[in-house]
């Protein structure tokens, strides 16, 4: 087995450190722009390890970008920015924001953001494209009702998160099924019965920090209904199970043909509003890429080595190898950034510990997919919250405080865990 080396994290605590440090020490946490901290994680991450020269440790970091996920994650922000600068060009978000306001009491307008958020991540099984489309809609839910910003989006990426771990059409629902071998359905019914309560829960806090609101209308909200129509498509492809990339762009065609339609938009002006979509996704993009290069190397040097070995050594008894796999998924998720890959990574050594203490698949399966979309749902530098941030203009950190169901996901998934039957694996 490679041996794993401590000093192998270093990069990611270095990113924590200064990013944190200076967020701390000037009391503004966008005083250091996070690719400038991934920066110093990946210039920290080359003078390491003398034993490979420059040239080598290219070709590591080219190959980690080169992974199916990261390419596919580029993708999906690129397509939800043109999504998003074409809706908001036409319209969309406007009305959107107008109508919902329009028809829903003030008290249920966060905890709504939550469970349209809930319905969509799990028919699209991806969480990023649910934060395009809602993002909008928060924000404009926000300055409407003077809800906190943070708590809005904050809502958002709490409903995300559940399809994002729940779905079966999630990368890392598919991912953990197949790395454990067990039946999907099996997975699902599993990780339902823990991950509902969560989502009870969170949908409750939502309703009773909100529930005494009482905004006043200064006027009647204009709406166009038919520029609501790009956003319903996106919900009912979404519903129907219509892949990610088709959803983003069918969205984003229909709403330059509204824009255009109702002369929110010039004709000529339909490529500058998918543009600045686009251009807006830059930063979290190069992020990405950053993140993938600090990864690659840190797994090159024996980081992610040394917590699989860390975890393996300090397992007793069938609830201690649950506690194992939990920690495991989330320590490889806060080093890997990618909840799919830190599956695909965890994995192996899941399957050999359920089988050495008798854990059915479908259990280890579903802690590997909770744990690791708990670590992905509060991460500051990970996808969702740098989308979520994006779109917002906050600091992930402002956001962290209202991420109330990945939170209530793991106080679920422990509690099972801890007071839970121990079943022994069927041959």
């Amino acid at each position: 087995m490679e041996k794993g080396r401590l000093r192998a994290l270093l990069p990611i605590g270095v990113f924590l450190v200064s990013f944190l440090g200076m967020g701390i020490i000037s009391g503004d946490f966008n005083h250091m722009p996070t690719v400038v901290g991934f920066l110093l994680a990946l210039m920290t991450a080359f003078f390491q390890n003398r034993s490979l020269n420059f040239d080598e440790k290219i070709k590591v970091i080219t190959k980690g970008v080169g992974d199916e996920n990261i390419i596919t994650m580029c993708l999906i922000f690129l397509a939800a920015g043109g999504f998003s600068g074409a809706v908001k060009a036409a319209g969309g978000a406007d009305s959107t924001v107008n109508f919902c306001l329009s028809i829903l009491p003030s008290s249920v307008a966060v905890m709504g953001l939550m469970l349209i958020g809930c319905f969509i991540s799990l028919s699209m099984g991806t969480s990023m494209g649910t934060i395009a489309a809602l993002a909008p809609i928060a924000v404009g839910i926000s300055e409407k009702t003077g809800f906190p910003m943070a708590l809005c989006i904050g809502a958002v990426v709490s409903g995300a998160m559940f399809g994002d771990n729940l779905s079966m059409i999630s990368d890392t629902t598919i991912a953990a099924v197949k790395t454990q071998g067990c039946e999907m359905k099996d997975k699902f019914k599993a990780n339902f019965l823990i991950v509902l309560p969560a989502a009870v829960v969170s949908l409750l806090v939502f309703f009773l920090i909100t529930r005494q609101a009482d905004y006043t209308l200064d006027a009647e909200l204009e709406y166009n209904l038919l520029q609501i129509v790009p956003y319903l498509v996106v919900l009912v492809g979404a519903l129907i199970g219509f892949h990610v990339f088709l959803v983003l762009i069918s969205g984003t065609v229909l709403s330059l043909i509204v824009g255009v339609a109702t002369g929110a938009i010039e004709p000529l002006g339909i490529f500058s509003a998918v543009g600045e979509g686009v251009t807006g996704m830059y930063d979290i993009t190069v992020i990405s890429l950053l993140v993938a290069c600090v990864v690659a190397l840190m797994r090159e040097y024996g980081g992610i080595a040394y917590i699989l070995q860390f975890i393996r050594k300090r397992i007793r008894g069938q609830k201690g190898a649950q506690l194992g796999i939990a920690v495991l998924a989330l320590l490889v998720d806060m080093t890997t950034a990618n909840n799919t890959v830190a599956i695909v990574i965890a994995g192996p050594i899941a399957k050999e510990i359920g089988h050495e203490y008798g854990i059915e698949p479908k259990r280890t399966a579903s802690l590997l997919d909770i744990f690791a979309s708990v670590g992905q749902g509060l991460l500051p530098y990970g996808a969702q919250l740098l989308l979520a941030a994006e779109a917002t203009k906050l600091a992930p950190f402002e956001i962290m405080p209202y991420l109330f169901y990945p939170w209530m996901m793991g106080v679920s998934a422990l509690f099972f865990i801890v007071f839970g039957k121990n079943r022994k694996k069927t041959a």
